[in-house]
């Protein structure tokens, strides 16, 4: 079986030969990783248009094709930096070893009409070089997803600040309205290229869970987003029928998983454990819903033994694959903190126990 037919037959709620397997890395965990397996390249896969190195390696079912906001983490290596859409980014140095960038700027913290801001191009196929050339080479052997994240939510209060959105939202309706009218216009373009390029999966996402809880209200939600990720998803699906939808947020969001459903959401991520229970995911939802993710990334894998990582592995396995519906792999980016051994651990877990039947 391909990794595309894998992928496809999994993501249907069918059972493939295994249970399809995804991991994502920081650059650091990436490169310390390629490393430990004697690997020399510079080709990561996060955030890259042309899905990075790694993947293949590993045996990953699909690859993902990186445009639009998410792609301004970790953009450049100057200790300063802005990116196209005029946010401001600085990196910084964390006492557990790891560098990322942060925002320190947002250019439209003082918007008042959305007409005044000029949106980058995201019409132009030239932007699109290697999402294409990806797809060329790979997409007949793994499954393609155009990775669109930080998609709404998470670009407007990237660009104006998280407190001013959410004054807004109560106070300033009709801006919130104009102005996400307008954000929205960046995905519709590129979703319309790379669905016209044959991607298996749009990914968008938005974060609106904490650890417990929801960052806004359900009636916020469906307020201001829920008819706009609907659109989007009716605008993609007219030119290829067959188009699935990936969306990812972090943290607990049961209150709004019936909503997303609703608007053709296919599959979820990154479910973390410690936020929501799989088990009751798969339980609720999992008729409609494939589970992307699962396995700890806050506990398990950084603080977990190898045994830890086993057990959980396995129990993914055994609660969360039968009948399809899971693409098994840590619950968002392998930090440089977890051991080489726990990585190790979850890839030949899956290969001993991932599959189907089964049998656990």
């Amino acid at each position: 079986m391909t990794h595309k037919e894998r992928f496809l037959m999994a993501i249907s709620h069918e059972e493939p030969d295994r249970v399809p397997i995804d991991v994502w890395y920081t650059p650091e965990a990436e490169k310390k990783f390629l490393k430990h397996l004697g690997e020399n390249t510079e080709n990561l896969s996060l955030y890259a248009a042309d899905g990075g190195y790694l993947p293949h390696l590993m045996d990953h079912d699909f690859l993902i094709t990186w445009i639009g906001p998410c792609t301004s983490y970790y953009a450049e290596d100057t200790p300063e930096y802005y990116d196209e859409w005029g946010i401001k980014f600085r990196w910084v140095d964390t006492q557990t070893g790891n560098r990322y960038t942060e925002m320190i700027e947002r250019p439209l913290a003082d918007l008042s009409d959305p007409d005044d801001f000029k949106m980058p191009d995201f019409k132009s196929e030239d932007r699109y070089k290697k999402s294409k050339e990806m797809i060329d080479k790979h997409g007949a052997e793994y499954g393609i997803m155009g990775g669109l994240a930080c998609t709404l939510f998470e670009l407007a209060w990237y660009l104006r600040g998280m407190d001013r959105v959410l004054e807004d939202m109560i106070s300033n309706k009709d801006f919130v309205h104009a102005y996400l009218d307008k954000l929205l216009t960046w995905v519709i373009d590129a979703g319309t290229v790379l669905a016209g390029y044959g991607v298996d999966v749009i990914w968008i996402g938005d974060d609106f869970g904490t650890q417990d809880r929801l960052l806004i209200s359900p009636d916020m939600f469906r307020e201001f987003f829920k008819p706009r990720y609907e659109k989007l998803f009716s605008i993609l699906k007219k030119i290829n029928p067959d188009l699935k939808f990936a969306f990812h947020t972090d943290g607990s969001v049961y209150p709004i998983i019936r909503d997303l459903i609703e608007v053709g959401v296919n599959i979820l991520n990154p479910v973390q454990p410690q936020s929501m229970d799989p088990v009751r995911l798969k339980k609720d939802f999992g008729k409609e819903l494939t589970f992307w993710g699962t396995i700890d990334n806050q506990g398990t894998m950084p603080f977990g033994t190898v045994q830890d990582v086993v057990e959980e592995t396995k129990q993914r396995l055994r609660t969360i694959a039968p009948g399809g519906g899971l693409i098994l792999g840590p619950s968002h980016n392998v930090q440089p903190q977890v051991p080489v051994e726990n990585i190790v651990a979850f890839y030949d877990t899956v290969k001993k126990y991932g599959n189907y039947p089964i049998n656990v």
